[in-house]
């Protein structure tokens, strides 16, 4: 099973993993509000801001303070470039 750094000592698996998108748009904050509601909502940001909604074929959502680039680029095992956010 491979693991994915989102952040802060926060994992998640790789092979459950469905999508990496922003938190801006409409549908995207409407999904977010609806895994709280749910109680499938994990918080993985730590207090920072959300850059970044992980999409999980368990219909979990993920929030990260990491940027989609980075968690994608983590995915595909590529170069990974150090987020302020991860700089505490």
């Amino acid at each position: 099973m491979k693991l994915i750094n989102v952040g802060f000592g926060s994992m998640v698996s790789a092979q459950r993993l469905i999508a990496v998108v922003g938190p801006d748009s409409a549908p995207i904050k409407r999904m977010i509000q609806e895994a709280r509601d749910a109680g499938n909502l994990i918080d993985a940001t730590y207090g920072r801001k959300t850059k970044a909604v992980l999409i999980m074929d368990s219909d979990h959502v993920v929030l990260s303070a990491l940027q989609p680039e980075s968690v994608a680029a983590r995915v595909s095992g590529g170069e990974v470039e150090k987020d302020e956010e991860e700089e505490t």
